[in-house]
């Protein structure tokens, strides 16, 4: 079996500092929007219209795939940009890459007027730090992925993809997420991997964190890490699949601590 990698964590995260004002913050990630889901799409807008948190965290695979940001004036994308500005005119948005929208950059962000996150970055809120991460970076023994994530990471193969026509990027992007399901469904007999529990540990503690806010693994939950550390899992959305198993749930942090909601229909929490 090949070793597994544990990821380095940047010598000092970068830290962002919530505004004296701000009384509540929220977290959603894993959103996955398509044309194809036109549901979700109007959870997510409905959600940005009626929130009253001070600012609102995107923690990566907002969208299901992002070839680049000269797709942003294609019909789709172009009208999730045009929400997303209208959204961030009333309030901050920010905005981390995830495993399927990491090629989002610049551009998009200007045009959607989101605040683009590294990741990790260290939250300041409320008297705590909060380690903010997509997640897939953490999960180290799915071997095969995170060798294809050092690859499309690198400068030099973002620069020659690219390159590439926009319908050709579009057809190999769709041939890497069909690979992606085939191995999710085949991992999911044996158990797909999760976060591994010491990467998280030496992340926490090297940002002088106790609690990591992530998504990606589609497993919401609160994980006891040990020493008073621990690990808030977010919801991925899905509202157009099968009807018992929609899900849409938001993260919202306050002075008072964490709290989760759904937005599904019929399942509503506080």
């Amino acid at each position: 079996m090949p070793q597994a990698v544990r990821p380095p964590l940047p010598p000092r995260p970068p830290e962002l500092a919530a505004q004296p004002a701000w009384r509540s913050v929220e977290f959603i990630s894993d959103l996955h929007l398509a044309a194809n889901m036109p549901a979700t799409r109007a959870a997510l807008q409905a959600f940005l219209a009626a929130t009253d948190a001070d600012a609102v965290f995107i923690l990566g695979d907002l969208f299901e795939v992002w070839v680049g940001d000269d797709s942003r004036f294609d019909a789709f994308e172009s009208g999730c940009v045009d929400a997303l500005a209208g959204a961030s005119a009333q309030r901050p948005l920010y905005f981390m890459v995830g495993n399927r929208d990491f090629l989002a950059g610049h551009a998009f962000c200007a045009a959607a007027g989101l605040r683009a996150l590294s990741d990790p970055t260290v939250l300041v809120a409320f008297g705590q730090r909060w380690l903010l991460s997509h997640g897939d970076a953490l999960c180290v023994d799915d071997v095969d992925y995170q060798r294809f994530r050092a690859e499309v990471r690198s400068p030099s193969w973002q620069r020659a993809f690219l390159t590439q026509p926009l319908a050709h990027r579009r057809t190999v992007a769709r041939q890497l997420r069909d690979a992606s399901d085939q191995r999710r469904r085949a991992m999911a007999v044996d158990g797909w991997a999760d976060v591994d529990t010491a990467a998280a540990r030496v992340w926490l503690t090297g940002a002088g964190a106790p609690t990591l806010i992530h998504g990606h693994t589609h497993r919401p939950g609160d994980h006891d890490l040990g020493d008073g550390l621990r690990r808030l899992v977010l919801s991925d959305w899905d509202l157009d699949g099968d009807p018992q198993r929609r899900r849409a749930e938001v993260l919202r942090l306050d002075a008072a601590g964490v709290h989760r909601r759904s937005l599904a229909a019929g399942t509503g929490r506080a």
